[in-house]
């Protein structure tokens, strides 16, 4: 498992598989956010397979899809609202990590101010400087 913390409160990851979520729930993760569209590519676990799995360790999963590049914002107002409604650390995944971090960076859920969102991003291997243009503080 490939997981790149963003902050004390969210990490990202490329796709995660069921039999991580134990692991995920003894490093302290609380929560799962999948951002990916059930079958989005041949494989690929599908959402109440890795549903299953997080319930079974005791893990809250929730399902925000976002199709490649495209942020809608009820999908940025529920990863926000998911993020802001729970206590602990948050593990979010897709195929790369990039849409999850993308996600992470225009919900803001910590209310920080765009270079710090965008030097986490960076931090945890992801450039999103490009987005900067298009958000502001």
């Amino acid at each position: 498992m490939d997981i790149r913390p963003v902050s004390a409160h969210i990490a990202v990851a490329p796709q995660i598989q069921p039999e991580d979520m134990a692991d995920l729930a003894a490093q302290g993760f609380v929560a799962v956010i999948c951002n990916r569209p059930d079958g989005e590519e041949p494989g690929q676990p599908t959402v109440a397979t890795m549903r299953a799995a997080a319930e079974a360790a005791g893990l809250a999963y929730h399902h925000i899809p976002i199709a490649s590049g495209q942020f809608t914002r009820p999908a940025i107002e529920a990863y926000a609202a998911v993020r802001r409604g729970t206590p602990g650390k948050v593990l979010a995944y897709c195929r790369s990590g990039t849409r999850c971090v993308t996600l992470e960076t225009l919900a803001n859920p910590d209310d920080l101010p765009l270079s710090e969102r965008i030097s986490n991003a960076a931090n945890a291997g992801y450039d999103l400087s490009p987005l900067a243009a298009q958000l502001q503080d």
